[in-house]
């Protein structure tokens, strides 16, 4: 599962990176997104994030958590339908 959070400073390029991700991943908040990518959905993604993108200015991060290491979430506040949520106290 990779999960991918972005900072875009130009509003155009925001929506941009948005609605690419959306192409690919869920989206979580409004600038992470997760879900599985193939390797080539990966490397197609990357491409057309850093067409999009200005280095100088904008930061992208991916993470990689292998084998759907995600085993529960704890949400404060509004809460999308997820099947990983916990109520806060339910940690254990």
């Amino acid at each position: 599962m990779y999960i991918v959070a972005y900072d875009i400073t130009d509003n155009k390029r925001l929506r941009e990176v948005a609605n690419t991700c959306l192409q690919y991943l869920s989206r979580v908040q409004k600038s992470v997104f997760e879900g599985d990518l193939t390797p080539s959905q990966l490397h197609s993604l990357k491409k057309e994030l850093k067409s999009i993108m200005d280095d100088k200015t904008d930061s992208i991060l991916f993470y990689f958590l292998k084998n759907s290491s995600i085993k529960k979430r704890i949400v404060l506040g509004k809460r999308k339908n997820d099947p990983f949520f916990i109520k806060e106290g339910d940690e254990s």
